[in-house]
């Protein structure tokens, strides 16, 4: 079974995804179409939040394996996200919305890696895969839900809400998504048991990857590699409208692309207990280079449909087993607070320039190219872990 922080780790994931989902996919609609904002200040906002994330996931990371108290600082990043949330109610201008997305952001950033750290101490070895599964699995679930509801309040609205986001719907919005946030906190602090790793030797903050095994070294460099070629899922929106989605539509579809990923994430997990993780995740890559190859040249509705239900696979393959993967390669439980946040920064220090990569052969070049830019890369970063998981089996360490 599934120890008592992972199960509750997943309802808490799920809470927060019904509400992060649906401030996060509707505040730059909300940003375009209420308020007028340009999509250059959106990007700003976007990337700006992102990179702060970014830093904390390290810094928050290496603190954790330091003060060995990762449930509380988990806590803290919670409160930070879903106390800030329902301030989204009041915004009128730009400014005030980049705030309270910074602020989002900044609780990701303080919670995310030691809650991975918490996960990994909490499961065995032989069921790591499963536990970050389930955890994604939830999470997913909470997004699903999120989505339905943005789309059934937004059809309710009438035929003329379908292409626009009105503030007062957005408030609304806001209104349904609150409560849910806020019940993760007690959840946490009465239900989540600290699991604390034995000391740690970096007293000080070390942006260096020395004392970390070569191979984990490596997949953070395909990581990167792959990460550059996988841009913001704006992209994939716009895409949507351009084959003739309406907003509710693509709220539907975007619920869909989640419940397949939801579905799929525990048996992926599972999977990857039994067989070679590096294996999974290189089959999921070769998934998302083709969906993106097709998302290049898709020109209809229901193609974009498809690709998106194939995206879902993707994300299952991959979402869960990559920490499980960091998991195998960092044993040492004193290490691994600051592994995850090496690893989350290198996925989100990589993910700023591509989306500028993205936008800007969206603009120069033809909508397609950004697509084929991410296929281009996902084959190449599945040929370099293929590499690595061959020459990883030469050691006693098999990946």
């Amino acid at each position: 079974g599934l120890s008592q922080n992972v199960f509750v780790f997943g309802f808490v994931s799920m809470l927060t995804d019904f509400s992060s989902e649906v401030t996060v996919k509707t505040l730059p609609l909300f940003l375009a179409n209420a308020l007028g904002v340009q999509p250059a200040i959106i990007g700003f906002i976007e990337g700006f939040s992102e990179t702060t994330a970014t830093i904390l996931k390290w810094v928050f990371g290496w603190l954790s394996d330091r003060l060995k108290k990762r449930k509380w600082l988990a806590f803290t990043g919670y409160a930070i996200s879903n106390i800030t949330k329902p301030f989204l109610y009041f915004v009128n201008s730009w400014p005030w919305a980049a705030f309270l997305r910074f602020a989002d952001r900044t609780g990701k950033g303080v919670r995310s890696s030691p809650k991975g750290a918490l996960l990994a101490d909490s499961s065995e070895k032989k069921k790591m895969g499963r536990s970050f599964g389930y955890g994604n699995s939830m999470d997913t679930l909470g997004s699903v839900f999120g989505m339905l509801a943005a789309a059934g309040m937004i059809a309710a609205g009438g035929s003329a809400m379908a292409m626009t986001l009105t503030r007062s719907m957005y408030q609304r919005l806001i209104i349904l998504v609150s409560v849910p946030a806020l019940l993760t906190l007690p959840l946490i602090a009465f239900f989540i048991r600290e699991n604390a790793p034995r000391a740690s030797n970096h007293r000080t903050l070390n942006l260096s990857l020395r004392g970390f095994d070569t191979r984990f070294k490596l997949f953070l460099g395909i990581m990167v590699i792959f990460t550059l070629g996988n841009s913001s899922d704006a992209f994939l929106m716009l895409k949507a409208q351009r084959a003739g989605l309406d907003l509710v539509q693509i709220f539907l579809m975007l619920a869909m692309w989640k419940a397949v990923t939801s579905a799929l994430s525990i048996p992926a997990g599972i999977l990857s207990d039994r067989i070679d993780r590096g294996r999974v995740i290189r089959l999921g890559w070769l998934v998302y280079a083709l969906v993106y190859l097709g998302f290049g040249f898709a020109t209809q509705g229901w193609q974009v449909w498809i690709l998106y239900a194939l995206y879902g696979v993707f994300y299952a393959m991959t979402d869960a087993v990559g920490p499980a993967l960091v998991a195998d390669m960092v044993p040492e439980s004193e290490k691994r607070g600051t592994a995850y946040g090496i690893y989350n920064a290198a996925i989100g220090v990589s993910a700023l320039p591509a989306s500028l990569i993205a936008g800007i052969l969206w603009q120069f070049i033809n909508p397609s190219a950004p697509f084929l830019f991410g296929s281009v890369l996902a084959f190449v970063a599945m040929i370099a872990l293929t590499v690595l998981i061959n020459s990883g089996k030469k050691t006693e360490r098999a990946i």
